[in-house]
């Protein structure tokens, strides 16, 4: 190339990125809004306990308060039914983690039936679990809460675990990947040297799949973490109650949030909530963080085709 088409190309690459600058400029706003849209309230909801009512109400949004706000809070929420809160928050840390492992567990072995093996009505199979996928959960709640009352499950643990154990989602995401990420090839190389479908599985498909398994533990953490609606409907007792519906049970019950109720002895307020909030979310966020790693490995894993 000679200096001459040398200067030429540099003025086109020029006259590209002057082009280019305002999509990329408009491009970064949009990305700086959504990331404020997003921080802004977590911060806020993480601040909040920290400060008095007074302070709530009177401070900055975004100032701090002292670490002792987050101990009063946090007695404060103490004395609602004599610390039901933390039985409440071990219900639902046990709940959630035997329909995490239960939920991946059939997942990753449907998603492998699905996609490797020669099993009879894979079709059927597949569009019975996209169906089950786009129906609405609340569409199931009815059936559930009938069959759950018929097996004579009602206002036990398990009426709350085993409904969380479906998941459908995982099931086809997981036939998504073992489908276009593994080539199948692998499959019938192994099964050549005399492998079943079990040791195919077992050594081929599942060691392959930690991007996998972080990703169905993540999805299947949050969606059981925060549900409310189905243990709202076939739990009663105090003693078996999730998070989010203990926590509905107690906001219900002071003036910060129904006026109806009245004076209440229970110094539960703006702060009170907040930390309720953050016993909700810090779980997520937590979760998140750990199976990062595994969550882009299966995003990028599962957008390649083999």
């Amino acid at each position: 190339m000679t200096l001459t088409e040398a200067k030429k190309v540099t003025v086109r690459k020029k006259k590209i990125n002057a082009k280019a600058l305002p999509a990329k400029t408009l491009a970064w706003v949009v990305m700086v809004a959504f990331a404020l849209f997003s921080v802004i309230p977590m911060t806020w909801l993480v601040l909040a306990p920290s400060k008095t009512q007074v302070g709530l109400q009177e401070d900055p949004p975004m100032s701090f308060g002292t670490f002792q706000g987050y101990m009063d809070a946090w007695n404060n929420l103490m004395l609602f039914q004599d610390g039901r809160l933390v039985t409440w928050l071990w219900n639902s840390i046990w709940y959630t983690s035997i329909q995490v492992l239960v939920a991946c567990l059939i997942a990753i072995l449907g998603g492998y039936a699905l996609a490797a093996t020669r099993m009879p009505f894979r079709k059927s199979m597949l569009i019975t679990t996209l169906v089950a996928m786009i129906v609405p959960q609340v569409a199931f709640v009815l059936p559930l809460f009938v069959e759950i009352t018929t097996l004579g499950l009602y206002d036990t643990a398990w009426a709350i675990i085993l409904p969380g154990t479906f998941f459908p989602f995982g099931v086809f995401l997981s036939y998504i990947y073992f489908s276009t990420t593994i080539p199948h090839d692998l499959y019938e190389a192994a099964r050549i040297d005399g492998s079943g479908d079990w040791g195919v599985f077992f050594r081929i498909a599942l060691p392959l799949s930690k991007g996998l398994i972080g990703m169905l533990a993540f999805f299947s953490f949050q969606v059981n973490w925060i549900n409310f609606f189905l243990p709202y409907v076939v739990v009663n007792s105090g003693e078996v109650l999730t998070l989010p519906v203990g926590l509905g049970i107690l906001f219900s019950s002071t003036p910060a949030l129904n006026p109806q109720v009245g004076a209440n002895v229970l110094p539960i307020r703006g702060p009170e909530i907040a930390l309720a909030g953050l016993l909700i979310a810090i779980p997520i966020l937590l979760i998140f963080l750990a199976s990062s790693r595994l969550l882009v490995r299966g995003v990028l894993a599962g957008s390649v085709k083999s």
